[in-house]
């Protein structure tokens, strides 16, 4: 995660995750402050700055609050790249309708969830009851998480120098 840092509104909520260039032309013009820094560093003839790895963005930006994208890798990591069925983190990892849509499943956050291969062949066109199996927890619509995008914000946390920052927005995301 070399080079990129983390934006934040003035509110400290995460707005995006830019290139360390485009981070140092906004302290540069005084639209942003840094909160934590690299230990590397730029130089000019003139001064040196320590590159940041995170910003606070000094006046507040307004955005239309983003919706929560059902899409594969939302699911995946709402899920951790875990199965939903057997629990383990096996690859290939697919998309799984708890109720079949033959059945009159939805494709929603309530009845999709990550499975492996393996316990995709088992279910087969069933319900989870009459496969036998169980999920290991009950699939649902993630907790809105500001601006960024729900893969990214999950692959965000793995980062030690963001996780304070982010972690307020998703206490019940345990980075992998």
């Amino acid at each position: 995660m070399r080079g990129e840092v983390l934006v934040l509104n003035q509110n400290y909520e995460p707005l995006n995750i830019c290139r360390w260039q485009r981070a140092v032309t906004m302290l540069y013009l005084g639209k942003a402050l840094p909160l934590a820094h690299d230990s590397r560093e730029i130089h000019s003839p003139t001064t040196s700055i320590r590159l940041p790895t995170v910003v606070r963005l000094a006046e507040h930006v307004k955005r239309p609050l983003p919706q929560v994208k059902l899409s594969r890798s939302s699911i995946m990591a709402r899920d951790a790249h875990t199965c939903q069925y057997c629990g383990k983190r096996t690859k290939p990892l697919t998309v799984d309708h708890v109720i079949p849509k033959e059945r009159g499943g939805k494709h929603t956050w309530d009845n999709v969830v990550a499975c492996c291969v393996r316990c995709n062949g088992k279910k087969g066109n069933r319900t989870p009851r009459e496969a036998g199996m169980s999920l290991v927890r009950p699939p649902a619509r993630p907790r809105f998480i500001p601006y960024l995008s729900y893969s990214t914000f999950t692959w965000a946390l793995r980062n030690e120098a963001w996780r304070d920052y982010l972690e307020p927005f998703a206490p019940h995301l345990v980075p992998h």
